[in-house]
């Protein structure tokens, strides 16, 4: 006969059931790798969506999130941080939108922006004519110029 002994066969069992259990709830941390179903275009079709709808935060975020691959998402960037005068963002992200793309409208966005802030005059000049020279058929591009130059008329001493 066994006197010392502690535990029986059913508390043992259950013990060991704890044990497993405990164990089994507990995991490891696990990295998910979560695929975007969204292509780069459709963020930014989602952000001039949210933009449209003054959702300026939500459409930055859908464009910092096509910028990764969309170059192009560096001008809409620029455009959101306009709207909120967050100027020298603007200016950044014009910037790296006419470095990396080229596009028109980058250029004219940046001329528009020293135009818009009084500073850097025949710098906005050289860019909107830039833009124009790019895309000659875009009106807005040539009313960027042509505002340009008549403030910089105004502050030349004649």
């Amino acid at each position: 006969m066994e006197k010392n002994r502690v535990l029986g066969n059913s508390a043992l069992s259950l013990l060991t059931a704890g044990l497993l259990f405990c164990l089994c709830s507990c995991s490891l941390p696990r990295i998910l790798v979560l695929n975007d179903p969204l292509t780069p275009q459709e963020h930014i079709n989602l952000g001039v969506s949210y933009e449209r709808s003054g959702k300026l935060y939500e459409a930055l975020k859908e464009y910092e999130i096509a910028s990764r691959t969309l170059p192009v998402a560096y001008l809409y960037m620029g455009n959101i941080l306009f709207q909120k005068k967050e100027f020298p963002g603007a200016e950044e992200c014009y910037r790296e939108a006419i470095d990396r793309t080229g596009n028109p409208g980058a250029y004219n966005n940046l001329a528009w922006l020293y135009y818009t802030t009084n500073r850097n005059l025949d710098e906005a000049e050289k860019l909107a004519k830039k833009a124009v020279e790019l895309a000659p058929d875009k009106e807005e591009f040539k009313d960027t110029l042509k505002k340009i130059k008549e403030k910089s008329n105004e502050r030349t001493p004649q």
